[in-house]
C-alpha cells in the first residue's frame, strides 16, 4: 500500500484513512489554487451584476420609474451585463439584473421596473 501524501505539500499523512491534508493551511491553500483560475473571472462578472442591481434599485424605489440614459452610466451602470430578458406582447424587449429590469422607451429615455415574481 503506497503512503498516503497531503494533496497540497506532499508531506506523509498520519490519522484517519481518509484524511487528504496534513493541516488547516494546506487545505485552504490548495482549495483556493483550485478554485482561482475560472472563478476570477465569475467574480468580475458577479460584481458587475450586483453594482448593476444596485443601480437599478437606488434609482427604482416605487418600483417602477423613468430614468435618462446618462443617469445610469454617471452611476456606473454597464449595459453589457444583464442575468435575463423579458419580451413583451407588443415586442418591447426588458432586460434584468435579478428582480429589477429596465426598457429603453425612447432615445436614452428608460423604464425602470421591479419583477415580483419568485
Amino acid at each position: 500500500m503506497e503512503p498516503r501524501t497531503c494533496l497540497d505539500c506532499g508531506e506523509p499523512l498520519r490519522g484517519r484513512a481518509d484524511q487528504k491534508f496534513c493541516n488547516d493551511l494546506c487545505r485552504n491553500s490548495y482549495n483556493n489554487k483550485k478554485l482561482s483560475g475560472s472563478t476570477n473571472f465569475m467574480r468580475k462578472i458577479n460584481r458587475i451584476l450586483k453594482t448593476n442591481h444596485a443601480i437599478l434599485e437606488s434609482l427604482n424605489p416605487e418600483e417602477k420609474s423613468t430614468t435618462i440614459k446618462s443617469v445610469l452610466e454617471k452611476q456606473g451602470f454597464n449595459f453589457k451585463y444583464y442575468t435575463n430578458t423579458y419580451t413583451t406582447k407588443t415586442g418591447r424587449i426588458y432586460y434584468f439584473c435579478y428582480d429589477q429590469g429596465y426598457c429603453e422607451v425612447e432615445s436614452n429615455k428608460f423604464i425602470l421596473v421591479k419583477n415580483e415574481e419568485n
